[in-house]
């Protein structure tokens, strides 16, 4: 490229090149440089696709200009802008596709990863808990199917990683 911009704005329904693609190799050919996205698109695939692409903002065209100017302002100095009234399908829309494998797990299931990772057995988990072994047999099986792993072992190294032991 010739020019090294600080920022570029675009939009992202361009004629050939496409504004998602333009992001991926405006970064990638200019690491330093920051990408605010200027789209009629309200739709959270939009804005995720342009955020995953490397842009720091995104702008919807109705904005008003003092919008504008705080986005350039915001983008410029390396904070992240978003319109507001994309931001809630852009919160729900991360909550559908980003999971946490902890997420995934009942209150229950997680006192019992614990609880495993402590080194307790199954009959020391269910005194504690006041169920039967039978029940902290099923809950120690469902963990394992949920999260994919095949020992305790591997149960102890999965909650040692996510924060629930040390």
């Amino acid at each position: 490229m010739d020019l090294e911009p600080d920022l570029v704005i675009l939009d992202v329904s361009m004629p050939e090149l496409n504004g998602i693609e333009a992001t991926r190799r405006i970064v990638e050919q200019l690491p330093r440089c920051r990408v605010l996205a200027l789209s009629m698109h309200r739709d959270a695939v939009y804005v995720r696709e342009m955020l995953r692409a490397g842009a720091q903002g995104y702008l919807l065209k109705d904005a008003d200009d003092e919008a504008l100017i705080d986005a350039v302002r915001a983008v410029a100095r390396g904070d992240a802008y978003l319109s507001p009234s994309v931001a809630d399908s852009v919160l729900t829309d991360y909550r559908r596709h980003v999971t946490n494998p902890l997420d995934l797990l009942s209150a229950r299931e997680r006192e019992v990863l614990q609880l495993v990772s402590e080194g307790r057995t199954n009959k020391d988990i269910a005194q504690v808990l006041s169920l039967s072994v039978h029940t902290v047999d099923s809950h120690r099986s469902r963990l394992m199917e949920k999260l994919n792993l095949n020992s305790t072992g591997e149960l102890v190294r999965f909650a040692i990683r996510n924060g629930l032991v040390t």
